[in-house]
């Protein structure tokens, strides 16, 4: 595993990568095969804030943590994708515990485990628009996000109004 360090309004000292690349270590004991991993620091105004992401076997975790020093931003991030990856792994044991991951489904809430409950379903006609129309409709509904068409990649995507007041776009990767 390589972790990516990149910087935003920051630049990257060899003292910072070294500390993200220590950290790292916490993480490397948990996983078996390869994972990717990224740690973007950055700073706005005067907060420090370190973004970790982990993608492994599919699944993505993430932790955001800000404080006034970087340092321990990426003490904070660390600390809480370790409780993430505790969480993702207890919950994996105990479906492969019960013999199967359809099983646990079937059987419904777990002791401890919180039970998803879909409450409404609700289905629309997708027309193909691209990314702008797709905000521009978001913004008239009044909604934080948007499914759509896209029209240039054909394939379904999400735009959502991030905590910063601008836009993000999910796309499905195959």
């Amino acid at each position: 595993m390589a972790m990516i360090v990149r910087g935003k309004n920051l630049e990257i000292t060899p003292a910072l990568k070294d500390y993200v690349l220590k950290n790292e270590k916490k993480l490397i004991k948990y996983f078996d095969n390869d994972m990717q991993s990224q740690a973007m620091l950055s700073v706005e105004k005067e907060r420090q804030i370190a973004e970790i992401t982990l993608r492994i076997d599919g699944v993505v975790l993430r932790s955001v943590e800000s404080n006034t020093d970087m340092y321990a931003a990426i003490d904070l991030a660390f600390d809480k994708l370790v409780r993430q990856i505790h969480k993702y792994k207890t919950r994996l044991a105990r479906r492969l515990k019960n013999s199967s991951f359809h099983a646990s489904l079937v059987e419904g809430k777990e002791e401890g485990e919180e039970k998803f409950e879909v409450v409404r379903t609700k289905k629309f006609a997708a027309r193909p628009m691209d990314v702008e129309e797709a905000i521009l409709q978001m913004n008239l509904v009044g909604h934080d996000f948007f499914v759509f068409l896209n029209a240039q990649t054909d394939t379904v995507n999400v735009v959502y109004r991030r905590k910063h007041g601008k836009y993000g776009v999910i796309e499905p990767e195959f």
